[in-house]
């Protein structure tokens, strides 16, 4: 019998409490971690990376059946949830920790990310200039427990924080038509 092969996709966009439900639960999403990857640190604790010195983002880390979720349609997803033309954080998250980036696994992916890039710089739906990177993959650190899954241990708070970070006011005006 043939074992299943799933691959990663590492999404940085702000707070990694925002970033989990979008992609969890999903037919052929097999896991989302948050946790943390880019930096020079190893085995970082959040009070680390809060700092914004340790060169980590915030990120999920995602674990899929491309046969049933293929990567291109994890990008799809992925767009929406971000501002793309802010390079110095996501909404009321600001530092290096809270920056937008896709970051690949294998060249394939690395095309597909540059390719979905280069889309919607072209779309022109941005009158800004797109400025999330598409970087290679560095160790992912697992954050810690109570970061995990946060939408569904603190529902009310994880509300409160998509509001108050403008978040989700951000998604209605600009990503609309994508997220229905």
């Amino acid at each position: 019998m043939m074992t299943k092969q799933y691959e990663l996709a590492t999404f940085a966009g702000g707070c990694f409490w925002c970033m989990v439900k979008p992609f969890d639960e999903l037919p052929g999403i097999h896991n989302v971690v948050s946790g943390y990857s880019g930096g020079h640190v190893e085995n970082p604790t959040y009070e680390q990376v809060k700092t914004g010195t340790t060169g980590h983002y915030e990120v999920v880390q995602i674990t899929f059946d491309p046969d049933v979720f293929p990567y291109e349609k994890l990008l799809s997803l992925y767009w929406p949830q971000i501002d793309p033309t802010d390079a110095e954080g996501q909404f009321f998250d600001r530092g290096p920790q809270y920056r937008a980036a896709i970051f690949y696994h294998n060249d394939k992916q690395k095309q597909a990310a540059q390719k979905s890039k280069q889309e919607l710089i072209v779309s022109g739906q941005f009158n800004k200039p797109i400025v999330t990177e598409i970087l290679p993959a560095s160790p992912f650190y697992e954050a810690e427990e109570y970061h995990q899954h946060f939408y569904k241990k603190n529902p009310e708070k994880y509300k409160q924080e998509r509001v108050e970070s403008g978040r989700d006011a951000f998604i209605a005006e600009h990503w609309a038509q994508e997220t229905k």
